[in-house]
Parts: C-alpha cells; structure tokens; sequence
C-alpha cells in the first residue's frame, strides 16, 4: 500500500516497507539496505510506526505489534514515529 502525505524521505542506505497489520492499519518499516551476517544475510528492519487509512492519522509503535498514541507528522522523524520524551532542560537545548 502507497501512503499518501508520507512526509519522510528514507535515509542513506535504507527503504520504507509496508504490510498490512489490521483491515484499515498498515505498519510501516524502515529497512538497512546492508545485509549482516549474523541473519545469514536478509534485510534488517524496524518498524517507524502505523497508518490508519480510515482516520488518516499516523500512529507510534510500542513494539511491531502493538499500536501506540496518535502522534503528529510533525513531531515524528524518517527514523521513528515514536515521541521523544525530554525534560524541560532537554528541550531547551533542541
């Protein structure tokens, strides 16, 4: 499934992927294009985060199989939908 409004442009090196997790969810994954030794050479993934195609609202992974909170396109980066939690001091410092 194509994404529409995905905002992020993979970084070097790596690809999105999608499956469908749910009737109207897609998990989506980031993927290293490198191949590792150590699972005898397929891809390595990551899940970035869920799609709900009804809502049209991204979501935040707790894990790959588990949906988190509604997050906001703006505050996810090409790595992760997953929010930074930082202490006011943190953040004054971003």
């Amino acid at each position: 499934m194509i994404i529409p409004e995905f905002p992020h442009k993979a970084p070097k090196g790596m690809h999105y992927e999608t499956e469908e997790f749910k009737r109207n969810v897609t998990s989506i994954w980031i993927v290293y294009d490198h191949k590792f030794d150590y699972n005898l050479g397929k891809s390595v993934r990551c899940i970035w985060g869920f799609y709900n195609s009804k809502t049209k609202e991204y979501f935040s992974p707790i894990n790959s199989k588990t949906i988190g909170k509604r997050v906001s396109l703006n505050h996810t980066t090409p790595y992760t939908a997953m929010q930074l939690k930082q202490t006011p001091l943190e953040s004054a410092f971003v």
